[in-house]
């Protein structure tokens, strides 16, 4: 291991043992605010702190094998020693360096998943519901919580264009490799000859802006206007303008809301949606720039780019990124996403590991 990493382990080990004494302090609660920040700093440093100390225990344990390989006797059972302590190195050196990559700082996030139906007609409006369903199973799952933002419905069934917001610890850490472009090939209902048609949808996962905290929107940069609601909602929704249509001048973003049952709530729900879009066009330009430099397999953030594949006559997925088939698609389509997700972080960190390469951690 590079003595810079482990100097670093080393200033960490000791921050444990600083922020331990700190939650120790009398009066510490008093400021609940700081309490909360030494008890989730303490938390993430402890398992770290664990994992180095068993690397060292190791080490110590090669440092004992070496000084017994002078008795003839022992020399056979202290090379194994050394054989096995060397092993438990190497895995647990991958394990820290995972662990000491830079965090995203938005992995805890809620998040806004839009879904919207591309090529295909009716059909793509048909699988942008079941990707919906997908992503809402999934987060069931999880036990976050949905809410509907804004929906678009197709006149079959399905999605034009709809947006949920997605709340729960770490939603856009699991998801954020959700964004692109989702296919689908599978024989439709209307379908009477019994061919395979292709259809598309473009999935975006967003973290959710705190919109006084992260974006500056100046109201000299918005358009509102207001128009009377149309879709379920029952007599109310027809009976006034309160749907709210924000245009914000600078960037062009275009968010429509009309399922809350106030003007006032549509409003609120339109400017989340409108500084979370506006944040993540931010992201997204950075993203390309650092692609420019290094090519990323997976978290571009290019949504034109196709990812995933849904076969339904194979009852087949394949995520193209990191060249993963299951043939699961009735679970996978039910929110079982844990396996793909999980296949996405880990390629994620290899890319990471992979880009620091000469220059370490």
């Amino acid at each position: 291991m590079k003595p810079s990493m482990l100097s670093k382990l080393d200033q960490l080990a000791e921050r444990l043992v600083e922020v331990g004494q700190l939650l120790n302090q009398e009066g510490v609660t008093n400021d609940m605010g700081n309490y909360r920040k030494l008890t989730r700093e303490h938390a993430e440093l402890e398992p770290l702190v664990e994992l180095y100390k068993n690397y060292q225990q190791a080490q110590n344990d090669i440092d004992s094998a070496q000084e017994m390989m002078a008795d003839p006797e022992m020399k056979d059972f202290a090379q194994e020693e050394i054989n096995d302590a060397k092993q438990r190195m190497e895995e647990l050196q991958v394990d820290l360096q995972k662990m000491l990559l830079p965090k995203d700082p938005n992995d805890e996030r809620n998040i806004l998943l839009e879904v919207r139906a591309g090529t295909g007609g009716d059909e793509a409006a048909l699988f942008a519901g079941d990707l919906l369903r997908m992503y809402t199973r999934f987060a069931e799952r999880n036990r976050w919580q949905i809410e509907m933002m804004s929906e678009s419905p197709s006149e079959l069934g399905g999605y034009k264009e709809v947006i949920i917001r997605i709340a729960g610890f770490g939603a856009y850490s699991k998801l954020k490799f959700e964004s692109g472009g989702h296919r689908v090939q599978r024989v439709p209902t209307t379908e009477t000859q019994g061919r395979i048609h292709t259809s598309a949808c473009t999935v975006a996962v967003m973290p959710e802006a705190d919109e006084l905290a992260d974006v500056v929107i100046n109201n000299a940069d918005l358009r509102i206007d207001t128009f009377r609601a149309s879709g379920a909602g029952g007599q109310h929704i027809n009976k006034t303008d309160s749907a709210v249509r924000l245009t914000h001048l600078p960037t062009g973003i275009v968010v429509e809301c009309q399922d809350g049952r106030s003007q006032h709530q549509n409003k609120a729900q339109a400017m989340r949606v409108l500084a979370t879009r506006i944040m993540d066009g931010q992201m997204r330009a950075k993203q390309a720039k650092e692609a420019a430099t290094r090519k990323s397999l997976i978290g571009s953030g290019d949504r034109s780019e196709r990812i995933r594949t849904y076969n339904y006559p194979q009852g087949r997925m394949t995520d193209h990124r990191i060249n993963l088939t299951l043939y699961k698609l009735d679970f996978i389509l039910d929110g079982d996403l844990v396996e793909l997700t999980n296949a996405l972080v880990a390629e994620h960190q290899a890319e990471l590991l992979a880009a620091l390469g000469d220059d370490g951690i």
